[in-house]
């Protein structure tokens, strides 16, 4: 068995057929990390006997005949910013580099209880803060396609894992682009659900109106089943909307005739990488062959995005790790001779370079004198960015974009500037400050063969239309000579 070929749908099949044993699955997929992971950087930490115990769980099911759970078997990775019980939770940093939580995020417990078995956590850019995961307080996570190019980030492990065939499917989170963008750079999909959709308990906290939880899988098949486990209401996060949540599956395969495509100019300028662009006008021609009407359209707030994000996402994320103080959890440095000294060894010890540059951001923006022209400047233009998407959506079904502005980068071609960085997000912050729900899929390769992704954004929890277009996108792409 190819297991680097699996599929979601595949994986339980084989286990649900006794073509192979969920215990003996979830060995050959260790094995494949020892063989592989070195190289790639993609997890952090194994929980094998986590692992083991569920597989064992699914295989008495499975040998007493009972009904299988519907991700019964199937080996995934989670993301390091989501807590997961008796096994590290670091955020990819240091100043949690020893935390255990005493619980199990809302996602995880529901990937578990579809049966789903989680074989490690992934690296990722320090609690969720970057492009590229090279602000991993541990290790750089490097490309499965070409390890001298980034694999896009913060979600960079989960994207890598999937793309290297050391987990079938996986978990992470996005404030910026951090699902989307490593999906298009390591060639898989990602699927960011509407804010509100998939419950934020027990996720490590960057920008507490911007994250969102989402999955990365092979397929648009694989997506829906693995976004059917975790969305819906959850009593423990009141931002989680309580809406009836549609069967996913019910809207793979059908057609897309009739339904309208909205392509914004703005997506489309001279910034766009050529080949880029290329590749994402034929995944728009493609659903145009397949019965789609093709309408342009305007975003027109879309140029003031990065610059609106980069304050409501610092002055959120200064708010938000204040908390690590070196008193109640994760790292405490040692030899502060008053608590303010113990709290700045602790900060500057624990936290790395961007983290430390985005809290000092924040704080910037959210202090007296500065709020208002900053803070509260940013939260208008949001609300116009918002607007442009509700207007857009009176006119089309759906919105396609290309999902990065270029293929991966190398290691290190931007570290030392963060404005370039910063930019790599310019397609995909949009949809996180309005809050509507985005997938990439792959949509070709550049002449260096590296993978092009094509994003496609929807309505507020229609996530069902935005699977239904992929899908049809997905196969129309893979069909092509």
């Amino acid at each position: 068995m190819e297991i680097d070929l699996l599929t979601v749908e595949s994986a339980r099949t084989a286990i649900l057929e006794k073509q192979i044993s969920a215990s003996a699955l979830v060995g050959s997929f260790y094995q494949r990390i020892e063989a592989e992971d070195a190289a790639i950087g993609a997890y952090l930490t194994l929980c094998k006997e986590r692992a083991y115990k569920q597989a064992a769980h699914i295989d008495a099911l499975a040998d007493k005949g009972d009904d299988l759970p519907p991700l019964a078997g199937v080996p995934i990775a989670i993301k390091d910013v989501f807590t997961t019980r008796d096994v590290p939770t670091t955020a990819g940093s240091k100043i949690l580099q020893n935390f255990v939580a005493p619980y199990d995020a809302t996602v995880v417990s529901r990937l578990e209880s579809a049966g789903a078995i989680i074989l490690g956590k992934t690296n990722c850019d320090e609690f969720a803060m970057g492009s590229s995961n090279e602000n991993s307080g541990f290790y750089p996570v490097r490309n499965p396609v070409d390890h001298t190019r980034v694999p896009g980030g913060s979600s960079g492990g989960s994207a890598a894992a999937v793309a290297a065939g050391t987990a079938v499917a996986s978990l992470g989170s996005d404030t910026g682009g951090s699902i989307r963008q490593p999906a298009a750079f390591c060639g898989v999909v990602g699927l960011m659900p509407t804010y509100g959709r998939v419950s934020r308990y027990g996720l490590i906290a960057f920008a507490s109106s911007l994250d969102h939880p989402g999955p990365f899988a092979k397929t648009v098949q694989d997506i829906a089943l693995m976004l059917q486990a975790i969305a819906g209401h959850d009593p423990f996060d009141s931002t989680t909307a309580d809406i009836a949540v549609p069967n996913y599956g019910d809207y793979i395969g059908r057609p897309v005739t009739g339904l309208k495509v909205g392509v914004p100019a703005e997506y489309f300028d001279e910034g766009l990488d050529g080949e880029v662009r290329a590749a994402v006008e034929l995944g728009i021609q493609e659903l145009k062959n397949a019965g789609a009407e093709i309408v342009s359209i305007s975003l027109p707030h879309t140029p003031y995005a990065i610059p609106t994000y980069y304050v409501v996402a610092t002055a959120e994320a200064s708010s938000n790790l204040a908390r690590y103080d070196g008193v109640r959890y994760g790292l405490r440095a040692s030899g502060g001779k008053s608590l303010a000294e113990m709290y700045r060894r602790t900060r500057d010890t624990g936290f790395g370079a961007e983290v430390k540059r985005r809290i000092m951001l924040g704080t910037y923006v959210l202090s007296a004198g500065y709020y208002d022209a900053y803070y509260l400047k940013a939260q208008r233009v949001r609300s116009l960015l918002s607007r442009d998407f509700d207007q857009a959506f009176t006119k089309v079904d759906v919105i396609v974009t290309p999902t990065t502005p270029t293929p991966a980068f190398k290691l290190g071609e931007k570290t030392d500037d963060p404005l370039a960085m910063y930019l790599a997000d310019i397609f995909t912050v949009t949809a996180d400050l309005a809050g509507v729900p985005g997938i990439s899929i792959p949509c070709g390769k550049s002449k260096e063969g590296l993978p092009i992704g094509m994003q496609i954004l929807g309505r507020h929890f229609d996530e069902a239309t935005l699977l239904q277009v992929a899908h049809v996108a997905e196969h129309a792409l893979a069909a092509r000579p």
